[in-house]
């Protein structure tokens, strides 16, 4: 069976998901950051998260080199910044985007939360490498609404009464 990339990347478009910026700063590189939506736990025991990162990525080398990175789950008002390092080539992180976390991974101010992480495993994953993420601190935000995405673009999310 055969499927059409471009239906299956619409198909998968359909599960809303946040959107994150993973910075990491590695020995030999200025801190960086790519937006990424493909965050999801993996244990609570240990703290285990994932996500993945395309091969071709403009950033792969970096991520390669680093041993820690953050997950920085965007607020609902930071679509501007998940635009600006979603950009192939601009990936430095700008000086008042962000401070220093416990691990000395770069934290982007005003998100939702942050995920500082010890590289626990890599896993191919097709075109992609599946990053495992140790948690090893958390920092709460100050955004209260997580930035959403769905089927191509950004989305707001809404209480719905129960």
């Amino acid at each position: 069976m055969s499927l059409d990339q471009r239906a299956f990347r619409d198909a998968l478009g359909q599960f809303p998901t946040g959107v994150t910026v993973i910075t990491a700063d590695p020995a030999g590189y200025s801190p960086f950051g790519v937006t990424a939506n493909s965050f999801a736990s993996v244990s609570l025991d240990p703290p285990l998260v994932l996500w993945s990162l395309q091969k071709n990525s403009d950033t792969f080398d970096a991520f390669e080199a680093a041993t820690h990175f953050a997950i920085n789950v965007l607020g609902d008002q930071q679509q501007a910044l998940s635009n600006q390092y979603a950009k192939k080539n601009n990936h430095d992180l700008e000086a008042d985007h962000y401070s220093t976390g416990e691990s000395g991974m770069p934290l982007l101010h005003d998100v939702v939360v942050s995920f500082e992480c010890e590289i626990d495993a890599c896993h191919d994953g097709g075109d992609h490498i599946i990053m495992v993420g140790k948690v090893v601190a958390m920092t709460e935000g100050s955004a209260t609404k997580p930035l959403v995405f769905h089927s191509g673009q950004y989305r707001e999310l809404l209480a719905v009464e129960s």
